[in-house]
């Protein structure tokens, strides 16, 4: 029963949050002009920034990358009442099969986003999943990064986990998109994406303190 009822009290938090913050959205145009030239978007964001997300991306045409634990279970369908389809895989658990559905995702024209640092760290470092299926898919990788004002950070976790709170400043900053061709390093493209990641969520940090 606590499964079950987890996800609607999320979905009743996370909507109060939404309806009280101050947000501010930089950048916002590069993805309407990558979807203006037809192209499908890999969003990318750190693990410990992912809940406002799911406010500020509800009912999108996208799909989000979700583990196969049981925490996972709770956290898709909590997606699902805000509108947002998930893959279930991750590095350890489904990683290949997860890579080719979102790949197939992307091709039948809907965004996918993923934690490059999820679901288990370390934290803020950059795994190759997302590399991979942007060099297979051809699609362009788009950092994005939220800030707030006020939030609970939880320390015990290896990310410390960000939780909204009501009446905050929020900002939403995205970067320029990452393209990995076919003969790329994986490696240089990935520290290209924790760059882009780190220097954003400062970014975004700056506007709202």
């Amino acid at each position: 029963m606590l499964r079950a009822l987890i996800p609607r009290l999320v979905y009743g938090y996370v909507h109060l949050v939404g309806w009280t913050v101050r947000l501010r959205t930089v950048g916002g145009d590069i993805a309407r002009r990558l979807h203006a030239a037809d192209e499908r978007i890999i969003y990318a964001f750190w693990h410990q920034q992912q809940v406002f997300f799911v406010w500020s991306h509800r009912n999108a045409a996208a799909a989000v990358l979700v583990s196969k634990s049981k925490d996972g279970e709770m956290i898709a369908e909590a997606l699902r009442l805000f509108g947002v389809e998930t893959i279930r895989g991750s590095s350890s658990r489904g990683g290949a099969a997860a890579v080719r559905e979102m790949a197939a995702m992307l091709r039948a024209g809907r965004d996918v986003g993923i934690t490059p640092d999820g679901p288990k760290g370390p934290s803020r470092q950059v795994k190759e999943g997302v590399i991979r299926l942007a060099q297979i898919s051809g699609a362009p990788i788009l950092p994005i990064a939220n800030a707030l004002s006020l939030k609970l950070e939880i320390s015990s976790t290896w990310d410390r986990f960000q939780v909204p709170l009501p009446f905050s400043r929020v900002a939403i900053v995205h970067d320029e998109p990452i393209r990995v061709a076919s003969g790329d390093d994986l490696d240089l493209k990935a520290a290209e994406l924790k760059i882009a990641l780190d220097r954003i969520s400062s970014a975004a940090d700056r506007l709202v303190h």
